[in-house]
């Protein structure tokens, strides 16, 4: 059996950092090891350690580098790569403007192919070895994503768009017509290799609701998928869904009417929320994927994590490409935290780790699978450049402790600080190298 050791700095989270001093939820390893054997992480120590345990492991060192599980995003839209970054004005000005006309030229097979493995390398060279993703309402750009990411060795969640109203005609689908592509498309990937289906009802607006009521029937059906749809990201969307189900107490109230919501639900957003739809939310463990970018970006407004947190509702941090404006889990993290300074609330950079391997994975429930540097996880592995920059490498000089050093990356890194990804499976493992030269 052919075994890898990975050598270098190691943090690993052994609790949740919201839940206890932030600082007191993770062991840090100046030189410590992973061990990976058949795609598993199959030990985790001292270097020294390992490596007596383990004479035979082919040893990969990575110096300074901080070793760490792959990010994990927890909502994207891969068919948006293209338009990533266009200028816009509010949600359904950009949906109308950029969106919509993009997401209609995926509906050519090979164009659809091209962005989807344009938008997996942008991912692994940030970093990021999980993503769930919103592909458009054709079933083959859903095609083109799920056999890109199986060619990679990827662990990816999609879902066939469904909307059946106010889009395009190019781009609407029927309430039968929905289900049945989705339930196709489950039937051909849910389960293969390293993916899995997401039930995806575009949000309440574009969805008549004999559409939501068929992707609840959908997801009863199949209830190891997750669900997956935005909530809450603008005020105006949120009068347009009280014009459009006007016997609803809310927008929450929508989704749960047709049984989309619950463990394994994931809500795009959530920021302009009742006190009864965060009370609902909790209860019945639904998920929540956090935007900060987009949010940003579109002008939606500022997402109350403190809140979330208070209810331990599972959240996760998500890219929102392309609405988000940037492929980068590091720039997401930077992005949450000066959100929550606008918000009265200072995130510790153990907790913006978390919010993107650990914390996104359980919203996933992907829990103790990706995300982790524990024993039996998917040994999915990234390591980051302590000093990627002359700015970052200046502040490291002086930094307190591993927190100092990881935050000044969080704040001012990019792709370069993610200097090689290991992707492994049972059947296959491959590390690639992106430092220079």
């Amino acid at each position: 059996m052919q075994k890898t050791l990975h050598i270098g700095q190691t943090l690993r989270f052994t609790a949740s950092p919201f839940h206890m001093v932030p600082t007191d939820a993770a062991v840090h390893d100046s030189r410590g090891g992973v061990l990976v054997a058949q795609g598993k992480i199959a030990a985790l120590g001292t270097a020294g350690d390992l490596r007596a345990a383990h004479p035979d492991a082919h040893e990969v060192d990575h110096g300074e580098a901080l070793i760490l599980p792959g990010f994990v995003d927890a909502h994207a839209h891969f068919s948006q790569t293209a338009i990533i970054a266009s200028w816009g004005k509010r949600l359904i000005d950009w949906l109308n403007s950029y969106t919509f006309p993009e997401e209609i030229r995926l509906s050519d097979p090979d164009y659809a192919a091209l962005i989807a493995a344009r938008y997996l390398d942008l991912n692994l060279s940030n970093g990021i070895t999980t993503a769930c993703c919103y592909t458009t309402a054709h079933p083959s750009s859903g095609t083109a994503l799920f056999a890109q990411a199986q060619s990679r060795g990827l662990r990816l969640l999609a879902g066939k768009v469904m909307m059946d109203r106010n889009a395009p005609d190019a781009l609407c689908d029927t309430a039968q017509s929905g289900y049945d592509d989705s339930k196709a498309m489950l039937e051909r990937w849910h389960a293969q290799d390293r993916l899995r289906y997401v039930v995806t009802p575009r949000f309440a607006p574009t969805s008549t609701p004999e559409q939501l009521e068929a992707a609840g029937a959908l997801w009863a059906e199949h209830p190891d998928c997750l669900m997956q749809t935005h909530l809450s990201e603008q005020r105006e969307e949120i009068a347009w869904v009280a014009e459009l189900f006007p016997r609803a107490r809310d927008y929450l109230d929508v989704y749960e009417h047709f049984g989309l919501t619950g463990p394994g639900s994931v809500m795009g957003h959530a920021i302009h929320l009742t006190e009864r739809e965060w009370q609902r939310i909790s209860e019945t463990g639904t998920a929540i994927a956090h935007c900060p970018t987009s949010n940003a970006f579109i002008g939606s407004g500022l997402f109350n994590m403190a809140r979330a947190q208070s209810l331990a509702i599972p959240t996760g941090l998500a890219t929102d490409v392309g609405g988000g404006s940037s492929f980068s889990m590091l720039r997401t993290m930077a992005a949450a935290y000066e959100i929550g300074q606008l918000s009265g609330t200072a995130i510790h950079p153990a907790q913006l780790l978390w919010l993107a391997s650990e914390g996104a994975a359980d919203a996933l429930r992907l829990k103790g699978v990706v995300g982790t540097l524990s024993v039996g996880a998917e040994a999915d592995l990234i390591t980051l450049d302590p000093a990627s920059t002359p700015v970052i490498a200046q502040r490291v000089t002086d930094a307190r402790d591993i927190w100092d050093a990881l935050f000044a990356t969080i704040m001012l890194g990019d792709d370069r600080a993610v200097t090689s990804v290991h992707i492994a499976n049972m059947d296959k493992s491959q590390t690639t190298d992106l430092s220079d030269g």
